[in-house]
């Protein structure tokens, strides 16, 4: 039975919560963006005020065992600041120490595990194989750590009396703090607020989107967008797409795009979606003009050339200004918008006009009443280098995780919640 944060009495009980501390760090282990574990301090302090104690378990990094760097204990003052108390810590997350910590946990106080990803059985993956490990050597390992998994996933829920789920941006992995804990608390398990509002924000753009609704999709490679595209297109009046994946569809069209970024297997892939979004009568915008550079940096030359004549030397790096007009119209004129890549190397502020220019778009609509969703980590990067974020209805912490529910994909993290 899957219970709300809302109306849950947390009074006398340890809920343990999977949050997504995976924060980056600088070469002193300080926390350079503490966005992800601000957000998750609401759900924190609403266990706490209803007179429960919290055990937070999240990863940090890609670790291959214990190594320093990864620890958690890094980001202790950061938690510690912007929650306004004092947290314990556990060096191990399945040692004694952890058990017997958060079995002496009272109303009010909070326990941080350490790195859930020190132990193979949080990912399920087995690790140490060599490259010329046999397909039966393979096979073995694999069974071995899901068996030990089980074990795994037995202590952590040990610890605690219910399970809150927070960490939408691993909600895409059926690891065994995501999805497998939650099949311990059947009647005691529930999604935080992060989890809340993302699937809020997503179900209202994907099941109730209000019309006009434009899609703007950006990034490099059609190939890691196709399923995106194809799920969108049944939904969206208006799809436009740039970044990277512009120069395949000029190519593929007889363009000429110079060195810019292109996917020739992907040819038939971006006329078949020309033709598809004709068959379904989506309006698909393609950019007309394109800010090149002779050089992939910030002091590049710059030049303007058409986005299906591009000179031999230069390469597409953003978006050109009569396509920042023509993707300004179209995103003004509708009531619902996600947002998922950036049209160009934004990174380099001679190549970031076209993305600015679609938030500032994105801005106005939203202004006018529109619903936007920002998704995707460069489009989050994206909105937040220009300042932007408060100004949309929604950022979105998940990139796989969210595109892959816009797929219509089910993703363990929400399924374990909710069956």
């Amino acid at each position: 039975m899957q219970q709300s944060i809302d109306t849950y009495n947390f009074a006398g009980k340890r809920a343990i919560i999977r949050v997504d501390f995976n924060v980056p760090l600088d070469g002193d282990f300080n926390v350079t963006d503490d966005t992800r574990i601000r957000a998750a301090i609401p759900t924190i302090k609403k266990v706490l005020a209803g007179g429960g104690a919290v055990i937070l378990m999240s990863h940090l990094g890609r670790p291959k065992g214990v190594e320093d760097k990864y620890s958690l204990k890094h980001i202790i003052p950061t938690v510690e600041k912007l929650l306004g108390q004092q947290i314990d810590f556990a060096g191990d997350c399945m040692g004694a120490d952890a058990a017997a910590k958060a079995a002496a946990l009272t109303p009010g106080e909070v326990l941080l595990l350490e790195n859930l990803r020190y132990y193979a059985e949080e990912e399920g993956k087995p690790r140490g194989l060599k490259e010329e490990a046999t397909d039966e050597e393979k096979a073995a390992a694999k069974k071995a750590v899901k068996e030990s998994q089980k074990e795994f996933t037995k202590k952590l829920a040990s610890y605690a009396d219910v399970y809150i789920n927070d960490a939408f941006g691993t909600a895409h992995r059926a690891h065994a703090s995501t999805a497998l804990i939650a099949a311990f608390f059947p009647n005691d398990k529930m999604f935080g607020y992060i989890m809340e509002g993302e699937l809020k924000a997503i179900d209202s753009v994907l099941q109730a989107p209000q019309k006009p609704f434009t899609a703007i999709l950006g990034g490099s490679k059609v190939s890691t967008k196709i399923t995106i595209i194809e799920s969108l297109m049944e939904k969206v009046d208006n799809l436009i797409l740039g970044g990277g994946m512009t120069y395949t569809f000029m190519a593929a069209q007889g363009g000429k795009i110079g060195k810019s970024i292109c996917e020739k297997d992907q040819f038939d892939t971006a006329l078949a979606i020309i033709e598809k979004a004709k068959k379904l009568g989506v309006n698909l915008v393609l950019a007309d003009d394109a800010r090149c550079g002779d050089d992939f940096s910030n002091a590049a030359n710059v030049k303007i050339c058409p986005a299906n004549d591009i000179p031999d030397s230069w390469e597409g790096m953003d978006i050109g200004p009569k396509t920042e007009e023509k993707f300004r119209k179209v995103i003004e004129n509708s009531k619902t918008i996600l947002w998922n890549g950036p049209v160009g190397v934004f990174e380099f502020d001679i190549f970031s006009n076209g993305s600015r220019a679609i938030a500032e778009a994105i801005v106005a609509a939203t202004a006018k009443g529109a619903y936007s969703l920002i998704g995707g980590g460069d489009s989050v990067a994206c909105i937040n280098k220009f300042g932007m974020a408060k100004q949309v209805s929604y950022v979105s912490t998940g990139g796989g995780a969210l595109l892959e529910y816009m797929e219509g994909k089910v993703l363990p993290g929400v399924a374990a919640i909710r069956e």
